[in-house]
């Protein structure tokens, strides 16, 4: 991870405020930490949940998929049994089953896809060693500007972002 500037703020309506003007000025590689969702934070981000939603709808359709086939290949293949004359291959009573399977591959997935799509677990991260980062998660807003953007450098952040009147800011290390 390249090194950034990451500013504290008191309120999501000044880490809103740095987003928009960060924005406006051309960064794209940020990111914010809240210790609640802002959407209108994951909005200037760019952040959505399609993509785990796909993913949850897959794997709910490949697991009804298999245990349906298990089912079938069982009751008519390998296990064949006739009772009072009824078809081998019978819908009804394939789907309990199939639902129950399908619903939970679907949230298995969206569990792996999200842990995936957001590179978790995340054991070591630059913005961990930020004063006060712990914070995060009861009630400071954080906003850190990612050096790496072409023409912008971290002088221009630390301006920018000392502009936004932040409780702390602090130059992160490799």
């Amino acid at each position: 991870m390249t090194p950034g500037v990451i500013a504290e703020f008191d309120d999501p309506e000044a880490l809103v405020a740095a987003l928009r003007a960060a924005k406006d000025h051309g960064w794209r590689r940020m990111d914010a930490y809240a210790p609640y969702p802002v959407p209108e934070a994951a909005k200037l981000l760019g952040a959505t949940g399609a993509r785990v939603a796909w993913i949850a709808i897959g794997a709910g359709l490949f697991g009804a998929a298999l245990a349906y086939a298990t089912q079938w290949w069982l009751s008519v293949h390998v296990y064949p049994l006739n009772v009072g004359g009824r078809p081998l291959h019978a819908l009804p009573p394939f789907l309990p089953a199939t639902t129950i399977v399908g619903i939970l591959w679907a949230a298995a997935g969206a569990l792996i896809g999200m842990l995936a799509l957001n590179r978790l677990p995340r054991l070591s991260h630059p913005v961990f060693a930020a004063q006060n980062f712990g914070r995060a998660s009861e009630d400071r807003f954080f906003l850190c500007l990612f050096e790496g953007d072409p023409g912008l450098t971290l002088r221009e952040a630390e301006y920018l972002l000392r502009r936004q009147k932040p409780l702390r800011l602090s130059v992160l290390a490799t």
